[in-house]
């Protein structure tokens, strides 16, 4: 079984990582540039190298421009992840109700201390909730009013309903839990 070191010896490999070691900045500037984050480009420069590796006996031509056409094909591959987490986020945020039930007998059985507890939130969580919740407005509108991603949006209401449903069962106990609409806890 033949070690990295025994690889990075051999003529192809040494040639692309004398290659690489010599144009690392620029290389890096190039993907920088595609992504627009230095992390991600670093990550996606060091990724590109051990796979250029494994491949190293396969270059017939320039390293620097094989290099290179790696470098692309690894930012368009990363391009393509972020979309699609893009639209998994969109679709979330379209996905979630943007207000509550409209039943006037589920309104007048649940608890009332609810409210109280939305207050102890976060405010941008409570804000979130008032908002969608109660005032009914999209969480396509709430984002753009508040001037974040509609996938941001979603996320926040997400967290703010986690967050209020935490809050009723620490103060109803059990009749969170099971849904119960005879809600005895203390008013706050």
């Amino acid at each position: 079984m033949a070690n990295v070191h025994d690889d990075v010896t051999q003529p192809a490999s040494q040639a692309l990582v004398d290659t690489f070691a010599a144009n690392h900045r620029e290389l890096l500037r190039f993907v920088e540039r595609r992504v627009g984050n230095r992390a991600a480009a670093e990550e996606i420069l060091q990724d590109a190298l051990v796979r250029s590796l494994d491949h190293a006996s396969e270059i017939d031509s320039s390293v620097l421009g094989w290099l290179y056409r790696v470098l692309r094909n690894a930012v368009v591959d990363h391009q393509r992840r972020e979309a699609v987490t893009a639209r998994r986020l969109e679709r979330l945020a379209a996905e979630t109700p943007s207000s509550v039930d409209e039943d006037d007998e589920a309104q007048r059985v649940a608890c009332r201390c609810v409210s109280s507890l939305a207050r102890t939130l976060k405010p941008e969580y409570a804000d979130a909730l008032q908002r969608i919740e109660i005032d009914g407005v999209a969480v396509k509108d709430y984002a753009e009013k508040q001037g974040i991603s509609a996938s941001n949006a979603g996320v926040r209401i997400f967290r703010a309903r986690k967050a209020l449903r935490e809050q009723v069962a620490r103060a109803c106990g059990t009749c969170a839990e099971h849904g119960c609409l005879d809600c005895s806890c203390a008013q706050q």
